[in-house]
């Protein structure tokens, strides 16, 4: 039975198959690669990267970070410490509260994080480099409609 002998509900469950066949692997095999990265390269772990990643994009106390992670707040503490003492975190007192605690990234954190990113970029421009420029289009325009699918009308 073709595509268009099908229904939409049929067509629908062939498309959802073909997300579960194909997001989680590939999103597992780029977070894999990213992980390999930073545990290799840069000697921190996975969680570690978390973290750096979270401070990045603005959560700046171990609680939002506890939250985040869905770990304890004592866990959250001995990792940053561990990143502070690697000079990649430094932690400031906030001037209106002085029991809040800014985490916030040292250069050689954020230098850290894009080279990170600029070698897992490099790893994926390779995987994809044998794609033509119309399949690299198709990739472009499902991914863009997923994301209006699920992000955007969430919002």
């Amino acid at each position: 039975m073709g595509v268009l002998e099908k229904t939409s509900e049929e067509i629908l469950q062939v498309a959802i198959d073909r997300f579960w066949e194909t997001i989680p692997p590939v999103w597992n095999k780029v977070r894999g690669n990213v992980r390999c990265i930073a545990t290799e390269n840069f000697d921190i772990t996975v969680e570690q990267f978390h973290i750096l990643r979270h401070i990045r994009k603005g959560r700046g106390s171990v609680s939002e970070l506890a939250d985040l992670q869905q770990i304890s707040r004592p866990a959250i503490s001995q990792a940053v410490e561990i990143l502070v003492a690697k000079g990649l975190v430094s932690r400031r007192t906030n001037a209106d509260d002085r029991r809040y605690i800014q985490l916030e990234l040292t250069s050689s954190g954020n230098e850290m994080l894009n080279t990170i990113f600029r070698q897992n970029r490099g790893w994926m421009m390779e995987k994809m480099a044998g794609l033509s420029p119309d399949e690299i289009d198709r990739i472009v325009h499902g991914l863009e409609i997923l994301k209006n699918t699920f992000i955007v009308q969430d919002n």
